[in-house]
Parts: structure tokens; C-alpha cells; sequence
């Protein structure tokens, strides 16, 4: 059995007597359902037969006929309610465990994902089990129970004739194997992961679309997404001429008039040669299509499976992502020092983003990272609030190893804003005080003004109960100072900043430096610095370059020694100098 397959049946067996009932009655449903067929048939052959008609027989065969055109149709409607009542507890099931191991796993993963990749996943791949568990089981039951019982009557009417009306079937069937072959498997990955690269290069422009324009960059990214598209057409136009062929055979052997072609050239060949009677052809013209059109339903019911086993082994693929580890007794901290020792870490194993960092952040501190892009210390800020951990060393809160904590007082202790700020779709109110759902609105407001926020908030079209994404969207800056007030709010003893202030204006910047200068306390803060005055604030500067920590110290001594940070400053000014901002 296959990964897939053993996904797909791992994710499936609680619901194993859900499907038992869904094929039990739809088992009852379609035998019951050639009752009038063979009433049927049995009227064509006594009607035809010789001698006198037996009026009792024909009523009794009539009333059969309807009895079980009464019971099909009662038995596969509760088969169907009952596989669509499934496929709902089977759908939701599935988009409660991706959301609960999505809130579990390291929040750094989600860095290393495309987001059209997880939208699909928990979108389209969970509704594409709909037509396997609503339909197939069904359809699947119907292709096997119908010509089964069919075969059993017939052989009974006359093995030759039987064997004859099977040649379609044989036909059909000897070009399944065709739909597995390994190129027709890694034609149809190609073509999922083509679908992917359209959902993701869509989400993409979508989301970044006032950059685009911006910047000019429509056309390129147009190209990108025409090249997604044509890329999928090539792929599906590949796909569909390997297995248009194929499926034309199918269809054609299948199909009614070829079926009836070869039942009336074997009933034929056999009426004429004297070992069969005219009337017996009769039950092979009627049921010779049911031997043939519920397997048509095979084709169908192969290719949901298929489409089913691919989207649940993606599913499985994320619920197996392996969750953030948490410490068996965990352990709380004593204090918010923070150490870094001998840290290493890389997001692949054969390449270090940090090379054996050492660094104490002191209660009541403030330390600047800076450095080159690409040296490091947007990892290194993530490995804090344990959207990783290091690959080697330690990283302790308080005396205690990270990983000693449990995640829900490791929140408690350490919050963070990032340059790119994300807010729900809920009002002003319930965005600040995320961290502290119970929190009274002077609380809010308090957080708010501290932030330099409440006097915009109060311009908004409802004040703290504007909804954010429908009533207004705000500014860069606007969703920081935002997001800093929820970071106040949660009055955590540790606060990570990624260059939180990138946005904001220069009044803003100044009064929410003056805020956390204020708020400050003993608060361990550590923040991504680009800007001089931010740097100018810190207690302590640590250079980052290429993963290692070239300097530190304070921002005056670091500037006598005219070293990495002296040149970093200089840099800075001079282009501050040169957009006229600073003389």
C-alpha cells in the first residue's frame, strides 16, 4: 500500500461504519433496483412463450417489478442522504485537525510555505473528497452488485449468450490498467502542482497588487501569472491527448449500440443454429446494458478515488507536520534575562543562517541588531518567541531553556511586532486586546494612546468597534502603532520588535520611541534597528553580519572604533543627508 493509500485509510477509519451503511444500502437498493428489469424481461418471455397466458403469473410479476422499483428508490435515497450526512462530519473533521495542527506547529514554518500551496490544501484538497465519500461509494457498489446478480440470471437463461455479452465489458476492462501507468501518475502530479502555481501567483498579486502598481511591476507579474496559465494548459493539453484515446475506447465499448450490436450478432448466430429460442434473446438485449452502463460509473467513481487520494495525502502531509515540541513538566521562568548561548541554526542542514551566537539581553535594556540584509537577524529575532528552535545551543527566559517552557507561558512572557503586520478582520478593540480578550476598554484605550493610535482610532467611522478590513483599512504605520498597542496591552516582560517602526512617519516614529522609552521599565526589548534614532535609543548595538556578531556595545564607544558599526552609521546618514532629511 502506498503512502497515499495509507493516508487516505488512516484518515478514513473512524468513519468505517458510516461507509459500511452507505454500501449496505445501496447493496439492497440497486439489487432491488432490476426487480423491474427482470419483470420485464420475465413478461417478454411469457408473452412470447406458446400456449395460454397465465394471468395470475403476469400480475404477481408486475407487482414485483414495482415493489422493487419502490424499494430502490427508497434505499438509495437513504444510501445518498447518508453518504452526504458523512462526507460533512468527514469535511469538517478534516478542517478542524488542519486548524488545530496549524495552530501547533512552529509559526516559522509558515515562513517556508507558499500560501497558495496551504489555501489549497485546507480549501480545495478537503472538498475534493466530497464526490468520494458522497458519490463513489455508491456509483462503485452500482458497477459491481448490478452486473453480478445480472450475470448470475443470465448464465441461468444461457451460459453462450453470457459469455458472449461480456466481450464489451472485457474490452473496457483491459484498458483500466492504462489509467496507472507510472507516466499517467506523474502526469497528474504535474498537473496538481500546475494548479498550485496559478492558486499561489494569483494570491501573490492579489495581496501585493498596491506594490505592483506601485512600482510598475504589473506587466511582470502578469508574465508570471500568463506563465502559470500556460504552463497549465500545456500540461492539461498533454494530459488530456495521452488519455483521450483511452477513454474513447471505453466509451465506445461501453456504449449502448455497440453492446446491442454484439447481443443481437451472438443471439443471432445462435437462434439460427437452433440452440437457443427466440424469446430467451430478450433478457440479454434489456440486462446486456445493465452488464455495461453501471460500469461506465467505474470511470467516474476511479477518478474521484484518484483525485481523493492525492488531496488527502497532501492533507495527511500537514497534519504529520511534526508540532512544536512541548516540555513533558513544564517549567517556569524566574525573571525575563534572556540568554543566547552557542546558538546555531539553519533552515537547511547544510547551510547556517546563525553561527554561534552569544548574546545576554538584560531586564531594563534595550539592544539594536543591525547589519547587512541576509546577516541573520530576522532569524535570530524569530528563535525568541520560538518560531524555531536553534539547531544547537541554548536560548534561556528567566534561567529556563525555551523549550523547558510551555508555549502558552512563553506568550505570556515574550510578545513581538514584525514589519509585516497582520490584522484580523474584527473591530479596532478586539485586534489590540488579542492578547488579553478580557481586557476592559480603558484598558485599550490606554494601550492605544500610549501608541499614539487612540486619535486616529477616534476618526474612524465607529471609534474601537471599526471593523477592520470592511468599515476602513489603515496605513502601514497605522496597523503598527496597532500593532505595538497590542504588544503593550499584553504587558509581556519581554518584547521582540522587526524593525516594527519601518513605516511610520517621523512624528510617529518620535512619539512611539518616546512610548516604549516610557513603557519601558524593566522590559527586555530587542528590535531590528535601521533607523539612527532607533539605534541612537538602544543601550546596546549588536552588528550582525553573515550569522556571526562582529560587534557590540554601546552605540557612542562603537563609533570611536571605527569599525562595522561606525560604517553602517556613516552609510546612513549620508543617504538620510542626501534626501534632504538631516544637515
Amino acid at each position: 500500500m502506498s503512502t497515499a493509500e495509507k493516508s487516505m485509510a488512516g484518515l478514513l477509519r473512524p468513519y468505517r461504519w458510516g461507509f459500511a451503511a452507505v454500501v449496505i444500502l445501496q447493496v439492497i437498493g440497486a439489487v432491488a433496483g432490476l426487480a423491474p428489469l427482470l419483470a420485464v424481461v420475465e413478461l417478454g418471455r411469457t408473452l412470447l412463450s406458446p400456449g395460454p397466458i397465465d394471468h395470475g403469473h403476469v400480475w404477481f410479476v408486475v407487482i414485483a417489478g414495482v415493489v422493487g422499483l419502490f424499494v430502490r428508490l427508497l434505499f438509495t435515497a437513504a444510501s445518498s442522504g447518508v453518504g452526504h450526512f458523512l462526507d460533512t462530519h468527514v469535511q469538517l473533521s478534516f478542517r478542524r485537525a488542519l486548524a488545530a495542527r496549524l495552530g501547533r506547529v512552529p509559526i516559522g514554518w509558515f515562513s517556508r510555505r507558499r500560501t497558495g500551496e496551504l489555501a489549497k490544501v485546507v480549501g480545495e484538497d478537503v472538498s475534493a473528497v466530497h464526490p468520494f465519500i458522497a458519490h463513489t461509494p455508491s456509483e462503485l457498489v452500482s458497477a459491481f452488485v448490478v452486473p453480478l446478480v445480472s450475470l448470475i440470471y443470465l448464465f441461468t437463461v444461457d451460459w453462450r449468450l453470457t459469455l458472449i455479452t461480456l466481450i464489451p465489458v472485457v474490452l473496457a476492462m483491459a484498458l483500466v490498467p492504462l489509467f496507472t501507468t507510472p507516466s499517467v501518475t506523474r502526469e497528474q502530479h504535474a498537473f496538481d502542482e500546475a494548479m498550485g502555481r496559478i492558486a499561489d501567483s494569483a494570491i501573490e498579486f492579489v495581496q501585493g497588487i498596491s506594490v505592483i502598481k506601485a512600482f510598475g511591476g504589473a506587466e511582470r507579474t502578469h508574465r508570471t501569472f500568463r506563465t502559470a496559465v500556460d504552463d497549465f494548459v500545456r500540461i492539461f493539453l498533454r494530459f488530456v491527448l495521452r488519455m483521450s484515446p483511452i477513454a474513447a475506447g471505453m466509451q465506445l465499448a461501453l456504449s449502448p449500440p455497440f453492446v446491442l450490436l454484439v447481443v443481437l450478432i451472438g443471439g443471432a448466430a445462435l437462434i439460427t443454429s437452433g440452440a437457443m429460442a427466440p424469446a430467451d434473446v430478450v433478457p440479454f438485449l434489456l440486462l446486456g446494458l445493465g452488464l455495461t452502463a453501471p460500469l461506465a460509473a467505474i470511470g467516474h467513481g476511479f477518478d474521484d478515488m484518484q483525485v481523493a487520494r492525492r488531496a488527502v495525502g497532501r492533507i495527511a502531509d500537514v497534519l504529520e507536520v511534526a508540532p512544536l515540541p512541548e516540555p513533558a513538566h513544564p517549567v517556569a521562568p524566574q525573571g525575563h534575562r534572556v540568554e543566547l548561548r552557542d546558538v546555531r541554526f539553519g533552515y537547511e542542514a547544510d547551510h547556517e543562517v546563525l553561527r554561534g551566537i552569544d548574546l545576554i539581553l538584560e531586564p531594563g535594556t534595550v539592544t539594536a541588531l543591525v547589519g547587512p540584509s541576509g546577516g541573520g537577524k530576522s532569524t535570530l529575532v524569530q528563535l525568541l518567541p520560538r518560531f524555531f528552535d536553534p539547531t544547537h545551543g541554548s536560548i534561556s527566559l528567566g534561567g529556563v531553556d525555551l523549550r523547558e517552557i510551555g508555549s502558552d507561558e512563553l506568550y505570556r512572557q515574550v510578545s513581538f511586532v514584525f514589519q509585516d503586520v497582520r490584522l484580523l478582520r474584527a473591530s479596532v478593540a478586539d485586534n489590540i486586546a488579542l492578547a488579553v480578550p478580557n481586557a476592559e476598554i480603558d484598558d485599550v484605550v490606554h494601550a492605544a494612546t500610549l501608541a499614539n493610535i487612540h486619535e486616529r482610532i477616534l476618526e474612524l467611522p465607529r471609534g474601537y468597534d471599526t471593523v477592520l478590513g470592511d468599515d476602513v483599512k489603515l496605513s502601514g504605520g497605522e496597523a503598527q502603532r496597532v500593532a505595538i498597542a497590542r504588544a503593550l496591552l499584553a504587558r509581556t516582560p519581554v518584547l521582540v520588535l522587526d524593525e516594527a517602526t519601518a513605516f511610520a512617519d517621523p512624528h510617529t516614529e518620535h512619539a512611539v520611541r518616546r512610548t516604549m522609552a516610557t513603557v519601558g521599565g524593566d522590559r527586555t526589548i530587542l528590535v531590528i534597528a535601521h533607523r539612527m534614532e532607533t539605534i541612537a535609543d538602544a543601550d546596546t548595538v549588536v552588528v550582525l553580519e553573515n550569522g556571526a556578531i562582529v560587534e557590540r556595545g554601546k552605540p557612542a564607544e562603537l563609533l570611536t572604533h571605527d569599525g562595522r558599526f561606525a560604517e553602517f552609521w556613516r552609510s546612513h546618514r549620508s543617504a538620510l543627508v542626501a534626501e534632504g532629511k538631516l544637515s
